[in-house]
């Protein structure tokens, strides 16, 4: 049969309870003959626990050493799943990561994969046992601890199914796939079947929380077949519907059918918005804005820049809202070398984003867009656009009334 890759998150491994539901799922998967890796998250909230304990000692703390600390959860859950499936008759055996061959570089906290050494597992795989690897880490080449961030099991999973080359990677999580927004704003938002890695890297870079970017970008580049699925479904369920449950993430040319106009509808709370006014319009204004902000290591998302006026133009961009004060401080601290007038700056924005590959053929996406925010009254501050998304930016006051007004207008609640 097929070698398969699972990965399971904190909710999913959050109590022994829990963990023996997964054993169950797993080795019913390994029943049917297939080959399993199996890479969980820590147990929830274990990570927030472990960073917590690190600032009581050391604020901030040292990044090699919050490293340690942070990737033993993973090591937990690893460990109780192994022994999970042992109490029920299954040969299995739990890695950390640095044990299976992982390197990753040495920017701890916020670690890159760069390599993984498959032949330990295999040879396991071989004997019949059902691998369980850590998630989230790995070492790098000085045998340091290094953890790969926030997500960082997902894109574990997925670099290990690529380098294993596995017919397919099963992202089981607390929701059922990938909708066309969040089912908690549009209560008639519609679970997608299907959806390419293209879509799936907007969405999730624009605020989607199914999937963590790296790990789409991953599985896009090595084109590992990528599955969204629950982990809260009965876990003895017919293997056959498991299998073709969820969101399957693959790439366009895969499909016979003809893609819809629009897939879904991503938003993002966390904008606030800055404006440089009256900058002298002159050959490097825009490094001379952005590139003390990225010397900050503060991340710019969309940019406007007005028509000059009288030799004077205003610059426009937008932040994360946690580091808008920062981004302020910042400008402020470069009037003289930049030249502005003044800065104004509004925390409160939200970005709303149309997404999907149809649009490369079809056009009045972004009328019927604009035309739908007109009609609710909805004022756009921003714009920018890719070939498959077009996103605005507007006061946060409108935010849920903008995304219901889309989500009717494109029909998205239809199949």
């Amino acid at each position: 049969m097929a070698l398969i890759v699972h990965k399971y998150g904190g909710t999913s491994m959050g109590s022994t309870d829990r963990i023996k539901n997964v054993a169950r799922r797993v080795a019913k998967w390994h029943d049917a003959g297939h080959q399993i890796v199996v890479v969980p998250s820590a147990m929830s909230g274990e990570t927030n626990r472990l960073i917590a304990l690190a600032k009581e000692i050391q604020n901030p703390p040292d990044p090699r050493e919050l490293d340690m600390i942070a990737s033993t959860g993973e090591q937990v859950s690893v460990a109780l799943l192994a022994m999970a499936l042992q109490a029920i008759g299954k040969q299995a055996v739990s890695y950390a990561g640095w044990q299976v061959g992982i390197k990753t570089d040495s920017a701890f906290t916020k670690a890159r994969i760069q390599s993984i050494d498959d032949k330990r597992v295999r040879a396991d795989l071989e004997q019949d046992k059902i691998v369980i690897i850590t998630g989230f880490q790995g070492a790098d080449e000085h045998n340091n601890i290094a953890t790969l961030g926030r997500g960082g099991s997902d894109t574990s999973a997925v670099a290990i199914a690529a380098a294993l080359k596995a017919a397919e990677c099963l992202i089981y999580t607390d929701v059922d796939g990938v909708y066309t927004t969040d089912p908690r704003v549009v209560s008639d938002a519609r679970r997608l079947k299907a959806i390419t890695f293209e879509e799936m890297l907007e969405l999730a870079s624009l605020g989607s929380k199914v999937l963590q970017t790296r790990s789409v970008e991953f599985a896009g580049n090595y084109r590992v077949p990528t599955r969204v699925l629950s982990s809260l479904t009965d876990p003895l369920m017919d293997l056959a519907e498991e299998a073709n449950s969820g969101t399957l993430i693959s790439f366009e040319e895969d499909t016979n059918m003809e893609q819809a106009v629009i897939s879904g509808i991503a938003f993002n709370r966390d904008e606030a918005k800055i404006s440089v006014m009256g900058v002298p319009d002159r050959p490097g204004v825009a490094y001379h804005i952005l590139g003390p902000v990225a010397d900050a290591n503060i991340e710019v998302d969309m940019i406007i820049q007005n028509q000059s006026v009288d030799g004077k133009t205003d610059f426009t961009f937008t932040v994360s809202r946690n580091e808008y004060n920062k981004a302020l401080d910042v400008l402020n601290s470069q009037k003289g070398e930049i030249g502005f007038a003044t800065l104004i700056g509004d925390a409160k924005v939200s970005k709303i984003s149309v997404v999907g590959v149809g649009m490369r053929s079809h056009v009045g996406v972004a009328s019927q867009m604009f035309r739908t925010l007109s009609e609710e009254g909805i004022n756009i501050m921003m714009i920018s656009t890719s070939e498959i998304k077009i996103s605005v930016l507007i006061d946060e006051k409108y935010m849920e009334l903008a995304v219901r007004a889309l989500h009717k207008a494109f029909e998205l609640e239809k199949e």
